[in-house]
């Protein structure tokens, strides 16, 4: 069981972020770190690999200057190897063009299932996984909260507002995964030391083949016009019962157009 998990390198949420004036987006610039949600991918993966008695765990990023902090988190935590597409010509992908990157080095690796998060914390699009299915041909299976895998198939648990579907489809698949689907294991020193020396192949645009009028600035279709802080949350109306309050609370009520 060969599982492909793509994983994004983030600037680190802790620290200090800024978005570029010129263009109204997050600069990416220093060291980047693991996503957060994009843990709960490596660790199923792994689980899985195990399950099935062997395996490997390859990471798909795609992140500029060539950075590899992130991925190297994952891969102490057990992934054997990763590719990393860094090019200057990815700058200001959207989110299609983002999944025609990873469709790429997906084809070229050829895995039986790919692994990915239900969105990113730094752009919640949540739309990249499905448009990577969709590119690869492949069923896509999301908001997944349990996977287990047979040699010629992924049965998945589903995540709905009512509870769970329970979803079974042929593989190659993608699918994505919830946070909580599993508790992501912590590096250990022997991980970290070992992270230092696993693979991770460095592609450019011109190594998967892709047109960079299709991706970048250059294929965008979305643009971020501008940028405004969120407004102050206002306080709220406190209501003195002076055996009247139940009134008061429906005509709040029928102002704010609820009833």
């Amino acid at each position: 069981m060969n599982v492909a998990v793509c994983v994004k390198q983030i600037p680190d949420p802790a620290g200090e972020l800024s978005l570029d004036p010129s263009t109204n987006t997050l600069v990416r610039e220093g060291k980047l770190i693991l996503d957060d949600s994009d843990s709960y991918g490596v660790e199923m993966a792994l689980q899985l690999a195990e399950s099935a008695g062997g395996g490997d765990v390859t990471l798909i990023s795609m992140a500029p200057n060539g950075e590899t902090s992130g991925l190297r988190t994952a891969l102490a935590m057990g992934a054997a190897g990763a590719v990393l597409v860094s090019d200057d010509a990815l700058a200001g992908s959207d989110a299609l063009g983002t999944a025609r990157v990873l469709a790429a080095v997906v084809q070229r690796i050829q895995p039986d299932l790919v692994l990915a998060a239900t969105e990113s914390t730094d752009g919640y699009t949540g739309t990249t996984p499905v448009q990577l299915a969709e590119l690869l041909g492949w069923p896509s299976v999301t908001f997944a909260k349990h996977v287990e895998v047979t040699p010629d198939s992924v049965a998945v648990r589903r995540q709905t507002e009512a509870g769970y579907d329970e979803v079974t489809s042929p593989l190659p698949a993608v699918v994505t995964v919830t946070a909580g689907v599993v508790e992501p294991r912590y590096p250990s020193f022997k991980g970290i030391m070992a992270a230092r020396s696993k693979p991770v192949e460095e592609l450019t645009v011109s190594d998967l083949g892709i047109d960079v009028s299709r991706v970048g600035w250059a294929g965008a279709r979305q643009e971020v016009v501008s940028v405004q802080a969120a407004e102050e949350r206002q306080s709220g109306e406190i209501v003195t019962d002076e055996g009247d309050a139940h009134e008061k609370i429906v005509g709040y009520l029928e102002r704010i157009k609820v009833l």
